[in-house]
């Protein structure tokens, strides 16, 4: 079982960056649809503090249709602010993909209306337009990962003491 993170168009490296390590964290594949707003070159990823890139499963597209041909049956839950219903009534299935737009715009239109079914929200307070992309990421995620058991996930900690003096 792993899930799917599918970003769509993004824009800023830091936030993929930060999506990435959420990713590696929780054994979940990374989907990228260009156009990327950066290069993906070993240099550009380490400047952006991506030194773990090399243990990401990371897939890029060159566009939503290639995409849905290479990952054929894939129907992915959309995240987006015009969603009608809230990401914690998604039922997540355990392979299930998510996709998010890019940060300037959300995930097209066209595309929403297709799937108005699998869109959802998260919600916020008065006028807010929308989270930051890798935080609303994590959100998501991690309800998805709540729903199926958190799977392969280290689920205990030990505290340990340490001398502050």
């Amino acid at each position: 079982m792993a899930l799917n993170i599918v970003l769509l168009e993004p824009e800023i490296p830091a936030n993929t960056g930060n999506i990435g390590r959420t990713c590696v964290a929780t054994n979940t594949r990374l989907h990228l649809i260009e156009p990327l707003g950066f290069r993906l070159g070993e240099k550009d990823l380490k400047r952006a503090g991506m030194d773990y890139w090399s243990q990401l499963d990371v897939t890029t597209y060159i566009n939503y249709e290639d995409f849905l041909r290479r990952n054929p049956g894939a129907r992915p839950w959309m995240a987006t602010t015009k969603g009608a219903k809230l990401y914690t009534e998604a039922a997540f299935e355990p392979d299930c993909y998510i996709m998010f737009g890019k940060e300037s715009a959300g995930i097209p239109e066209e595309i929403l209306l297709e799937n108005q079914e699998r869109a959802v929200r998260i919600p916020m307070v008065g006028d807010t337009r929308s989270l930051n992309l890798s935080n609303s990421v994590a959100i998501v995620l991690y309800e998805a990962l709540r729903q199926n058991g958190f799977p392969e996930m280290k689920l205990t900690g030990q505290l340990t003491k340490y001398n502050w003096s």
